[in-house]
């Protein structure tokens, strides 16, 4: 069973703000005529009896829109589900992750982004979008961090790198014949600009020579591990053309959900 929750927080984005808009917007794509509810391994993402739409969290503000966040997700997850977040910034992954640990102690993470989102604390946000993976680090969250499609690595993050020990695969390095290996759950994170804007405009930084939306689809098909969630994060529908980003989010959100589930 698969619990999808809308989680409309984009107070820590650094550049601009919108995504907290994208929840509904990738539900509606989801849902539209335009294609059907099922996932290519051939998983019906529209069945009710295994995937529950709880709709948006209502957040506040500050640390306590974390805390929320984390309570509704070990909600979830205490009740034998799996958790499919959709953002949002990417601040919203470290609290997701601080309840994802409790219940998966030997937890890894496959992050799927431009951007490492390592910084020891961005214009003096410890919380900001660009900072939710050292925290989650950190804090020991998770048994080992993988990241791919990283294509703004810059000195600092590049010590993060070292400091945690982390596995990162830039885009220049990228292998698309490459399939990820993991020996215990993989909760998978999704930033939309990971893929190249040509693919998914509707996102604040558009960083160009990312992913196409078939590789990022292969990653997910060809990973091996027990997936038991995800997140995918950074849409902002006030930069979206003719809503193809949110269509690509929504092709996302069903091949994670058929991944987790058949």
């Amino acid at each position: 069973m698969i619990s999808i929750i809308g989680i409309p927080l984009d107070e820590n984005s650094s550049f601009l703000r919108g995504s907290a808009k994208a929840p509904p917007l990738i539900l509606d794509a989801f849902r539209s005529d335009a294609s059907n509810m099922y996932a290519e391994n051939g998983f019906n993402c529209g069945d009710s009896g295994k995937v529950k739409n709880l709709g948006n969290l209502q957040l506040t503000a500050g640390k306590a829109a974390m805390d929320s966040i984390q309570k509704a997700v070990s909600k979830e997850l205490n009740r034998n589900q799996k958790v499919v977040s959709l953002g949002g910034d990417h601040s919203i992954t470290f609290p997701i992750i601080q309840a994802y640990s409790q219940s998966f102690p030997d937890l890894n993470i496959l992050h799927i982004d431009a951007h490492p989102d390592l910084y020891d604390n961005f214009e003096n946000n410890p919380y900001s979008h660009a900072s939710p993976f050292a925290r989650i680090m950190e804090k020991g969250l998770v048994n080992r961090l993988v990241q791919v499609g990283i294509r703004t690595l810059n000195d600092h993050q590049k010590e993060q790198v070292k400091r945690f020990g982390l596995e990162v695969i830039e885009m220049k390095d990228f292998d698309p014949t490459v399939s990820f290996q993991f020996g215990g759950p993989v909760y998978i994170s999704i930033d939309m600009d990971a893929l190249d804007p040509a693919f998914a405009p509707g996102v604040s930084h558009h960083e160009p020579g990312g992913l196409s939306t078939r590789e990022v689809i292969n990653i997910i098909h060809q990973l091996n591990g027990n997936v038991v969630g995800g997140d995918i994060v950074e849409y902002n529908p006030d930069r979206d053309i003719n809503e193809m980003t949110a269509m690509v989010g929504s092709k996302l959100l069903k091949e994670l959900m058929g991944k987790i589930l058949k």
